[in-house]
């Protein structure tokens, strides 16, 4: 397979370079956890697979010996590296993707009565923080890159808040779902014109971009998720938050540790959330590799665009201002349920982000009862199918995947 070297931090002496200066040999055999089929033999193609090597192996070992293990060196290491990537001044790890949106949301201000606008269309985690808070989501619809739809928003806060003031509505949380960006800049502008903040949910980007600027350093901060199937992940859960504000970093990273500045000093009533020394030093070469995993998983996308020709399934939408990362390469047909089953058969892993919207969630009707209907959300929720989507995957692999929906549809 070949990259494209022509962005900042790969070689640019050269029109072309090798998949394997990015990604050394994957020696880590099948984890206990791939998916198999029902004989208990790995999938032939699987949804995902973390990319494991023999550096990182090592450098878990050494962590291991010796003997410090919470917020430490490569903590600080890790967390410095990461906003220097993302381009801004501070970077804060935690616990998980979701933890990082509550402290967001903690440290903004947010609490019972506030509103906060976010799309239904996205993992649950993006959501349960606002509850947490005691604040209330408000649900948007999304625009044909599954992403909130800026026009949506403008209409909830017409209805909703005055720009003189008044209302409820706090802040916006967007979703770069699936790896391509929201259309941020009319969002920003709304959110200036009714004094609301913007809390970036990235947990899906990581190192996507919008109008050549990294996604999560365009809101007051952003937050990602290190969670196994991740662009970047770190072998277990795991978050960071990005901002340039100092007071933020200050008290995230204050919340994050009970409250404390020092270890006897307890300035705020906190949590838990902290972070440790092993996630961090895997965290640490796996940010090294990240240009790498998310060239190829861009060129995957150009394999699945190319293969996918002819049929009837809808291929991802990109907009020219989005350099979108591929965290999941999804498509859409009616005839989804069919297809999943027959992949399955030829032992072909997909799944479906997200079957269940968050505003028809249970959890959602039980707390709010019922909520508006968001008309493309629940069209594509029927339609969306993700199809095989790592680093590693091989174009044989593309290719067999993409014959056999073409397979698929022939029998119809």
């Amino acid at each position: 397979m070949k990259l494209r070297a022509h962005r900042a931090g790969l070689p640019g002496n050269v029109d072309t370079i090798t998949r394997s200066a990015f990604l050394p040999a994957y020696k880590a055999g099948h984890p206990a956890d791939l998916p198999v089929t029902e004989k208990g033999a790995p999938m032939k193609v699987p949804l995902s697979k973390p990319y494991v090597d023999s550096e990182m192996k090592q450098k878990v070992l050494e962590v291991i010996d010796s003997g410090q293990y919470i917020l430490g060196k490569h903590c600080r290491a890790f967390e410095e590296a990461f906003a220097r990537f993302i381009g801004v001044k501070h970077a804060v790890l935690t616990s998980s993707g979701t933890s990082a949106i509550f402290l967001g949301l903690k440290a903004l201000g947010v609490g019972p009565g506030d509103e906060i606008l976010v799309p239904s269309l996205t993992a649950f985690p993006t959501v349960e923080p606002i509850f947490h808070t005691g604040a209330r989501p408000i649900f948007i619809d999304i625009d044909e890159t599954f992403t909130m739809d800026p026009g949506e928003v403008e209409k909830v806060l017409a209805e909703r808040v005055q720009p003189s003031g008044g209302g409820r509505v706090k802040g916006i949380v967007p979703v770069h779902l699936y790896g391509h960006p929201v259309d941020l800049e009319p969002i920003l502008d709304l959110a200036k014109r009714y004094g609301l903040f913007v809390l970036e949910d990235c947990c899906q980007a990581h190192g996507a971009k919008y109008r050549e600027r990294r996604v999560g350093s365009m809101g007051i901060a952003g937050c990602f998720s290190f969670y196994p199937s991740k662009n970047l992940t770190v072998f277990g859960d795991g978050g960071i938050l990005v901002t340039s504000d100092d007071q933020l970093a200050e008290t995230w990273r204050m919340l994050r540790d009970h409250g404390r500045k020092e270890k006897y000093d307890h300035e705020l009533v906190g949590y838990n959330l902290r972070f440790n020394e092993i996630q961090a030093v895997v965290g640490r070469l796996q940010l090294q590799r990240l240009e790498g995993f998310n060239e190829s998983r861009r060129q995957i996308a150009r394999w699945y665009n190319d293969g996918l020709k002819g049929t009837s399934v809808i291929t991802p939408k990109t907009r020219d201002w989005a350099e979108p990362v591929y965290h999941l390469y999804v498509i859409q047909t009616p005839v989804r349920d069919r297809l999943a089953d027959y992949l399955k058969e030829k032992e072909i892993q997909t799944g479906i982000h997200y079957p269940v919207p968050c505003h028809v969630q249970p959890a959602v009707k039980t707390t709010l009862g019922p909520q508006p209907k968001l008309g493309r959300t629940e069209e594509v929720v029927a339609q969306i199918l993700s199809l095989p989507m790592y680093p590693e995957l091989e174009k044989e692999k593309v290719d067999f995947v993409c014959a056999a929906i073409k397979e698929f549809f022939s029998r119809q």
